[in-house]
This record gives C-alpha cells, sequence and structure tokens, in this order.
C-alpha cells in the first residue's frame, strides 16, 4: 500500500468514537477512542489506518513522509460551526462603553453593535473584505481549526450580502481551510429599515433569499449555504424568524439559527419543528425547549466566548441540554463586536469551567458534534479510515491539557486533506 504521510509514536491518538455521520448525543458525549504509542496513515488526502505505531506499520508498510509524534497529541482538526469571520472595520470604542454599563442592547438601539460594522462592511469591494478575513483565517488554522463556518450579515441589503458571500467562497478556494458558508440577511434591521421591520422581512424573503440562490449558482456551489436567523427581541421575532426560514427551506436552504441568547422567544423550539441542522447561542433556552432539542436531530452549538466577551455570567446550560439527550457542539462565534476570538482551545477552557463539561466532552463537541452542525459529520472530525486526513499534532502530553490550560497554543502542526499547512 502506497502512503503519503506515516505519523507515529505519539503520546495519544485521540478522537470521538465513529457514530457513522451522527453526533455522540446526551450522556453519550465525550466517548473517545484512545491509543497510546498511536499512528495515521494517509493517502490521498483520506485516512487509511488508525491503530499503535506497530500494527499500522505492518498494515501500509513504507509511507513517502513520516513525522514523529513522540510525546505529543493527535486529535481530529477542530470544526467551528460559527462565526461571523467576514467584516470590516472594529467596534474596540463599544468594548469601552460595555465596561461602562452599556448593555449590548443600548448600544445597538443607538445605532451601535452589528449596525456599525454594517456601515464599514457596505463600503467594501469582495477583494476587501477577503484581504481583511484572510488573517484571522489565518490565526483559526494556526489554532487548529481546519473547518470554518462564515456567515454573511453585516451587508444587509442585497448587493452587499452578495459580496460577502462571494468572499466566504474565495476564502475556501484559496485558504486551506475548509469555508462553510452561510447567508445571514436577517441579523438585524439596517438603519434604513428602522420601524420597519415587515417591510425588511419582505426584502429578505422576496429579493435576498432567491439572490443568493443565483449567487451560488454563479460561484459554482454544489449546494446552497445555510440561512440563519437572529430571533432575539430587537432583531427578529419568533413570527418573522419563522417566515424567513421557511421560505428560505421552500428554495432548498438548510437553516440554523440564533436562539436564546438575551430572551427565550421560542427560536429553540422552531429549529426543532423546521429540521434546523443547528440551533446556536441557547444561553436562556426554556425547560420545554431544552427538552424538545433533547428529543430532535438538531445540535445545539453553544458559543461561551460571547458572554465571556460580554462580561456576562449566564451560560449555555449545557449539563441540562445533556441530561435531555441533545447533541451540543462548541464554537467561537468569532465576530467584532462580542467575541473577537478565534481560538477553538481556548473555547474548550472556557466550556469546561463555565458549561461544566470535561476535556473529552469538550474535544468531541469541537470536532465529531461540531462537523454534525455543518452537515459534514460522516467526513470530518473522526480519525478514522475513510475520513478527510484534517488533523492536528498537540504539543502536550494529554489531550485532557486542552481544557486544563488556557492562553497558549497548543497546536504544533496542522494536516489539512493530508498536507502539512500549518
Amino acid at each position: 500500500m502506497e502512503i503519503d504521510l506515516l505519523i507515529h509514536s505519539a503520546a495519544q491518538v485521540v478522537s470521538a468514537r465513529r457514530r457513522d455521520g451522527a453526533p455522540q448525543r446526551g450522556a453519550q458525549l465525550g466517548e473517545l477512542t484512545i491509543i497510546r504509542d498511536g499512528a495515521v496513515a494517509i493517502r490521498g488526502g483520506q485516512i487509511v489506518a488508525v491503530g499503535t505505531t506497530a500494527a499500522v506499520r505492518r498494515q501500509v508498510g513504507p509511507a513517502e513522509r513520516e513525522i514523529d509524534a513522540t510525546g505529543r497529541v493527535v486529535t481530529p482538526g477542530f470544526v467551528d460551526p460559527h462565526t461571523h469571520l467576514v467584516w470590516m472595520g472594529d467596534r474596540a470604542a463599544e468594548f469601552e462603553q460595555r465596561i461602562a454599563g452599556a448593555s449590548y442592547q443600548e448600544i445597538m438601539a443607538a445605532g451601535g453593535g452589528i449596525i456599525s460594522t454594517v456601515r464599514a462592511t457596505r463600503q467594501a469591494t469582495v477583494a476587501e473584505l477577503v484581504d481583511a478575513a484572510r488573517p484571522r483565517l489565518e490565526r483559526m488554522l494556526a489554532h487548529g481549526s481546519t473547518t470554518v463556518e462564515v456567515k454573511t450579515g453585516y451587508g444587509l441589503n442585497t448587493d452587499a450580502e452578495l459580496r460577502q458571500l462571494e468572499a466566504s467562497v474565495i476564502l475556501d478556494r484559496e485558504h486551506p481551510v475548509r469555508v462553510v458558508p452561510t447567508f445571514l440577511g436577517a441579523h438585524a434591521i439596517p438603519a434604513e429599515y428602522r420601524g420597519h421591520t415587515a417591510a425588511y422581512v419582505e426584502l429578505v424573503v422576496t429579493e435576498m433569499l432567491p439572490a443568493v440562490v443565483e449567487k451560488s449558482r454563479e460561484l459554482g456551489l454544489d449546494s446552497l449555504p445555510f440561512c440563519d436567523v437572529f430571533c432575539e427581541e430587537g432583531a427578529f421575532d419568533l413570527a418573522q424568524s419563522r417566515r424567513i426560514l421557511e421560505a428560505a427551506r421552500e428554495l432548498g436552504f438548510p437553516l440554523k439559527i440564533h436562539a436564546d441568547e438575551f430572551q427565550p422567544l421560542g427560536g429553540a423550539r422552531l429549529a426543532v419543528e423546521l429540521g434546523a441542522v443547528s440551533a446556536d447561542h441557547l444561553v436562556v433556552t426554556a425547560p420545554a425547549d431544552i427538552a424538545a432539542l433533547g428529543a430532535a436531530e438538531t445540535v445545539a452549538v453553544s458559543l461561551p466566548s460571547t458572554p465571556f466577551g460580554l462580561g456576562q455570567s449566564a451560560y449555555t446550560p449545557a449539563r441540562a441540554l445533556l441530561a435531555a439527550g441533545a447533541a451540543l457542539a462548541l464554537a467561537t462565534d468569532c465576530n467584532p463586536g462580542t467575541a473577537w476570538n478565534e481560538s477553538l482551545p481556548f473555547v474548550m477552557a472556557l466550556a469546561c469551567r463555565y458549561l461544566k463539561i470535561t476535556p473529552a466532552q469538550a474535544l468531541v463537541a469541537t470536532t465529531l458534534n461540531s462537523a454534525c452542525a455543518l452537515n459534514w459529520g460522516a467526513r470530518i472530525g473522526v480519525l478514522a479510515p475513510g475520513y478527510a486526513a484534517d488533523l492536528l499534532l498537540l504539543d502536550i502530553p494529554d489531550y485532557r491539557h486542552l481544557g486544563y490550560r488556557f492562553g497558549t497554543n497548543p497546536v504544533a502542526l496542522v494536516v489539512k486533506d493530508g498536507q502539512v499547512v500549518g
């Protein structure tokens, strides 16, 4: 067997137990396969063998290239299923306002927040958007993210939203990181529609969604991006969110939703009802909606960087979600306003402390389960034959250091589709 790359002699090769594309749910979360003195063999961008070094050498024979992982840990590449990576400008001034006591909603009502980023982003060309986002994507890769979801939502008119979408597609094609696009035209109500939310919803449904379908064809995408909506007080209410998501579903978009970040409006239950792939944030989700997520395929995506960035004490009730049987994933929510964080290892550290999950659960929530939150669970997020060869070499002796340590980068080497890229 001709092998392109053999990573061998790892202190641990650690991966979620393979579940044939399904996430680990409830009490299953954190089920790992741990191989000491482990090895991974790669050919043609795919994993062909995983096991002890001796067993893999016997199975595959010599390799064109070998990497000695002695004393280090090998894991799947991290998957970040919720980011707002493409934007212009920054909101450092608003950070000072929040420290002085202004709330997120107060800043947004005064014309700041998302709208301030919209003003800067609308003026940018596609090339400028790509140039601004590329360094952020580089830092994500350096911290181990090999697949990253990227939302629009800072254009809030058709042309600007399409430029953001195109920038995401260009990043996917030019950068080693796999970029999964999401349309989030319903991220906020633009200034020109203030007081006329219903008219903006009509624009999203009748103009933007069809334009995204056409743009996706023009860009040669194999499938439509996800469609997301910010179901929240001051953004889109439950009925408006339903209207947008149902219209998107009719056109063939897979669905996501921002739900229950500040107020429990019922967005999580709506996600379950409409068969959304994920419901994200889930800080103040009602017990009945937690139960609904526990009985549904919809993945619950927690974004602990966001309450941390806002200086809040409330985080996703992860233990209640797991007790209900839900599938939990983690993401950075990388954005300029509340969570400019490009590091999933830091998210894991936060999750262990504030969501009260274990390092094993955090690792599965940033690999297999986060891949399932993007409909990629059968292809990435697990170290097993047939999966994409996206993996990390971590400069730690035990995977539990991922939750234990914070503030430094544990990633020594990144392999994406069988190629060393970082």
